[in-house]
């Protein structure tokens, strides 16, 4: 089936938003002191806000968007479907509207069905982390390079909005397959350290501000380095019905699906499956 048959958009059966994506658990040891430390992406994004230019940098886990490579078997599996916008039919990601009562049977496709699954979806974070890595530091990093685990699935049943910039403020239920990728490479170690001691957030937006004047798209990238469980004590303080949209820590601006990757952490935000 061509991918482009499929239309794009919300319709009066098609009304609910979900958003299928792979998320990565970066985990790595602190060279001076053994301790346990996890690693973010962080990002600046120049976009306007109310008529007006604002960059906006968030810290997320590394991960991305599920590619469909066959759109009519998922649509076989799950019922009709319409991509969330151009850029999704584009690039084939499982940013879809779907009729509400297909929530049961995506949630049940994506986690029971493995094998059929195969052939119909991408859920192999590498592709992603090579991106991000490069974003980020510069460099090329390979799957020998991680040991890569699967850790399950976690699900948002309750319809929270997004800000993706092709889905602005739309309600969406999300599905994300959770991995822990271990980094042992001293190399990129430091360079992630570097990364996270050397650029503010405030850098970061007046580099992309930079980027865009000289015709660029106004983005920049850089690592965020935080110790473990001192990550998992500030998410065990926050009460629940703060949880959605960006979590400001410290200086920076956590998103609302960091705490997806710390699946130590039992919150009703998540219903987590193997």
């Amino acid at each position: 089936m061509n991918n482009h048959n499929i239309d794009i958009g919300a319709t009066d059966e098609l009304s609910l938003r979900v958003s299928a994506g792979v998320l990565v658990k970066v985990l790595f040891e602190n060279p001076q002191n053994r301790q346990s430390m996890l690693a973010f992406e962080r990002t600046a994004t120049l976009r306007e806000i109310g008529g007006k230019p604002e960059v906006i940098v968030k810290t997320k886990p590394f991960g991305g968007g599920i590619r469909i490579i066959n759109p009519q078997a998922l649509k076989e599996h799950i019922g009709n479907f319409h991509y969330d916008s151009e850029r999704s039919r584009q690039e084939r990601d499982f940013r879809i509207f779907v009729h509400p009562e297909s929530w049961e049977k995506i949630k049940e496709f994506c986690i029971d069905m493995k094998e059929m699954r195969e052939g119909v979806l991408v859920t192999s974070p590498d592709r992603e982390l090579f991106e991000e890595f490069n974003d980020c530091l510069k460099i090329k990093i390979t799957p020998e390079q991680y040991n890569l685990k699967y850790r399950g699935i976690a699900i948002e049943d309750f319809p929270s909005e997004t800000d993706n910039i092709h889905a602005q403020g739309l309600p969406t239920v999300r599905i994300y397959y959770i991995f822990e990728a271990g980094i042992e490479s001293s190399e990129i170690i430091n360079l992630m350290l570097d990364s996270s001691r050397q650029n503010s957030d405030k850098d970061l937006q007046l580099i992309a501000l930079e980027e865009a004047k000289h015709g660029g798209k106004g983005r920049a990238n850089a690592v965020f380095t935080i110790n473990t469980d001192d990550l998992k004590e500030f998410y065990l303080s926050i009460p629940n019905n703060k949880l959605n949209g960006l979590i400001p820590f410290k200086e920076h601006q956590l998103d609302g699906n960091v705490l997806a990757v710390l699946d130590e952490i039992k919150h009703p935000k998540y219903k987590r499956c193997i």
